[in-house]
């Protein structure tokens, strides 16, 4: 049997919606829906600071979109299967073009990163 997704209070709704409101937070949560990234990669794909990254990142792993696996001194994100907000996330994330011009921007500069 096919069980429906637990429905969300209309302030956890509205919390999940503001994080991911942030243009920069949006494009991550994009970028992480297919595969995990270093925060090393981030920062270079991006093109911003580490403590700004890391700012990002805190943010949405505070809201339980991400979550976060460590591996020595380096930390690698990904979508949070787990989190109560996964649908909403799903439905958000499935509305940004796949050939958006940003979003292949940052493709492009994705490089293979050595966090050993």
């Amino acid at each position: 049997m096919i069980t429906s997704p637990k429905k969300l209070s209309y302030m956890e709704v509205a919390n999940g919606i503001k994080v991911m409101s942030d243009p920069t937070r949006l494009l991550i949560l994009k970028l992480v829906e297919s595969k995990e990234y270093c925060v090393c990669q981030l920062v270079e794909m991006f093109d911003i600071s580490q403590p700004a990254m890391s700012q990002h990142l805190g943010k949405l792993k505070k809201e339980g979109l991400l979550k976060e696996r460590r591996r020595g001194q380096w930390r690698f994100y990904s979508i949070d299967e787990s989190s109560s907000q996964i649908s909403l996330i799903r439905v958000i994330l499935s509305q940004i073009d796949d050939e958006d011009e940003q979003f292949l921007k940052l493709l492009e500069k994705e490089a293979p990163i050595d966090c050993q």
